[in-house]
């Protein structure tokens, strides 16, 4: 267990900032596969991500980011507010355990829920966000249950999106949505769109389904898997 995994949630952000929560986490592949040019595009779009998240005064007291990579799994950025989301540079090494960061993701977003309820603190539909540009390489069975389970409680969303060379057929066995596939490396398109949609959320009642922009138009930066 890292130190990170360790880190105690004290209750003192929630009496300076008490706004409900919209917790979304980044689930990114940085296997060797994504060396070179899309792990490169990856960094930067984090970093528009983070940037753009701060411009958005009520995304700013609401959204809450983490970020798991997996190529090995490793949480590198527990949840936090935009103000303190500075991404570090990813590097790409290793394989995909992918069905590993899956319920790792699922085990945070756990217990961040029960730390909101603790402080007595409000939440939105939490989110996990997938990237890949491969296929798992462990077992993705348990992970496979546990979204399922987690779409059908309504506790959770996933959302997993294919680089070059992603297994969308693996992909879509996982997930209850369909997977989309990024158009080239529009890296920094998929993070706006990410950014402008939980700012979208963060405004909406917490039992709304507010409408997002469909990042398959035209002009969007995803492909239909």
């Amino acid at each position: 267990m890292s130190g990170l995994d360790q880190v105690p949630f004290s209750g003192v952000e929630f009496a300076d900032n008490p706004e409900p929560r919209c917790p979304c986490i980044l689930l990114l592949d940085t296997s060797g596969s994504m060396s070179g040019a899309k792990i490169s595009e990856l960094n930067v779009g984090l970093r528009t991500f983070a940037e753009e998240l701060r411009s958005d005064a009520m995304a700013t007291k609401r959204v809450e980011i983490a970020i798991i990579t997996f190529g090995p799994v490793q949480l590198i950025q527990h949840f936090v507010t935009p103000d303190q989301l500075f991404p570090p540079t990813l590097v790409a090494s290793g394989d995909t355990p992918m069905g590993g960061a899956i319920q790792r993701a699922v085990e945070l977003i756990a217990e961040r829920k029960a730390t909101y309820k603790a402080n007595g603190v409000g939440y939105y539909r939490p989110w996990i966000f997938l990237i890949t540009d491969g296929a798992p390489t462990d077992n993705v069975s348990a992970a496979t249950a546990a979204i399922r389970e987690g779409e059908r409680s309504k506790s959770l969303m996933f959302f997993p999106v294919g680089v070059d060379g992603a297994d969308l057929q693996s992909l879509a066995q996982i997930a209850v949505r369909q997977p989309l596939k990024l158009r080239g490396l529009s890296f920094r398109e998929l993070f706006t769109w990410l950014s402008n949609s939980l700012g979208t959320v963060s405004r909406s009642q917490q039992d709304e389904a507010p409408p997002l922009t469909n990042p398959t138009d035209a002009d969007g930066w995803a492909i239909a898997g």
